[in-house]
């Protein structure tokens, strides 16, 4: 019934895919189900493109089931900013010689929450996903955009700063998506319908999910 979602390269015959949940080790990241990296430089080296991510802040990523991720992807997190309330935004802190007394609290720096990825979302190659950055289930983000803020639900989007070019089905469709959640479903289902949900028929994939 499909690949083991446990098993970290589903397909020995492509050793650039890796299944990510199983090669992750910071608890602060988190990975669903047959989510994979695409990288023959190193798949299971995918902790290496999440960046500037200290314990000590307390975000996380979070990236849903079914996510294809091209190479070059990075997850820029909230460690990377720098205070903004003052006359320089220069981290006199992290230089030493004195300097590290004047280290800003959390309160004093401009973080933006947990980075999350939807389920079902496609991110093109060296995508980069700035502090706090949003994307809904089943979107598509372009090669090479970079990503701030909220793209929302089937949403095809891309640039810099990443903009909505369209989206991939009507409102009510995307309503009957978002209800139905494919991803969800047993692996038994999902292998026995997957014409289906490679298809563009929502009606068909209503009918299944009833």
């Amino acid at each position: 019934m499909g690949p083991d979602p446990n098993k970290a390269f589903p397909n020995a015959d492509i050793p650039s895919v890796c299944f990510i949940k199983n090669v992750v080790s910071r608890p602060n990241i988190i990975i669903g189900d047959y989510t994979y990296y695409d990288d023959a430089d190193g798949a299971d080296r995918f902790e290496e493109h999440v960046t500037h991510h200290y314990d000590f802040i307390g975000d996380r990523l979070v990236i849903g089931k079914f996510c294809a991720i091209a190479k070059g992807v990075e997850f820029i997190m909230n460690g990377a900013n720098h205070r903004m309330n003052g006359i320089t935004t220069y981290p006199f802190n992290i230089m030493g010689g004195g300097w590290e007394a004047h280290t800003p609290s959390l309160s004093d720096l401009p973080l933006k929450g947990d980075t999350v990825i939807g389920n079902d979302v496609w991110i093109g190659q060296h995508v980069t996903f700035l502090p706090g950055a949003r994307v809904g289930d089943g979107a598509i983000i372009g090669a090479n955009s970079v990503v701030a803020g909220h793209i929302p639900p089937y949403a095809v989007a891309a640039g810099n700063p990443c903009r909505v070019v369209r989206m991939r089905f009507d409102d009510d469709a995307i309503r009957l998506l978002l209800r139905i959640k494919w991803w969800d479903w047993p692996p038994e289902k999902i292998s026995e319908n997957i014409d289906a949900l490679c298809g563009g028929d929502v009606s068909r994939i209503s009918a299944i999910a009833e």
